[in-house]
């Protein structure tokens, strides 16, 4: 099975939906998990919201990235800007990709939330597909 590690700032939103997405709809493939640069140590209530509407229920934590050092994945997804900046410090040898999805936390709009949601899905999934 392959391993991917979704990095964010805060490990509230983003990155823990594509956790959340990867190990509901490519469990058999991929192990997913995430973790944030500067975690806000909890996770944002919209967020297992739009989870759960798609029929993922997600219990997951606000992880610090350093709590996966030294451990091997085959992909590291930065999933927000501030943390690409940041991610030069993680070492390894596994494939680094970054894209971008908007902070949906920043307007705190249920109907952002599932368009990240949404977008998280479809780009994510088809990124892993390939890879």
């Amino acid at each position: 099975m392959k391993k991917v590690l979704f990095l964010c700032t805060g490990n509230s939103c983003r990155s823990q939906m594509a956790e959340a997405i990867v190990n509901a709809r490519m469990g058999t493939e991929w192990q997913a998990v995430s973790a944030g640069t500067k975690p806000a140590g909890y996770i944002h209530p919209k967020a297992l919201t739009a989870l759960s509407e798609i029929g993922i229920q997600h219990e997951g934590r606000s992880k610090r990235a350093d709590e996966f050092q030294g451990e091997s994945f085959d992909l590291v997804v930065t999933v927000c800007d501030s943390a690409a900046e940041e991610c030069p410090v993680w070492l390894g040898k596994e494939k680094k990709i970054h894209h971008s999805f908007p902070d949906p936390a920043l307007t705190d709009d249920l109907n952002d939330f599932r368009a990240v949601r949404d977008d998280i899905e479809k780009v994510i999934l088809e990124l892993l597909k390939t890879n």
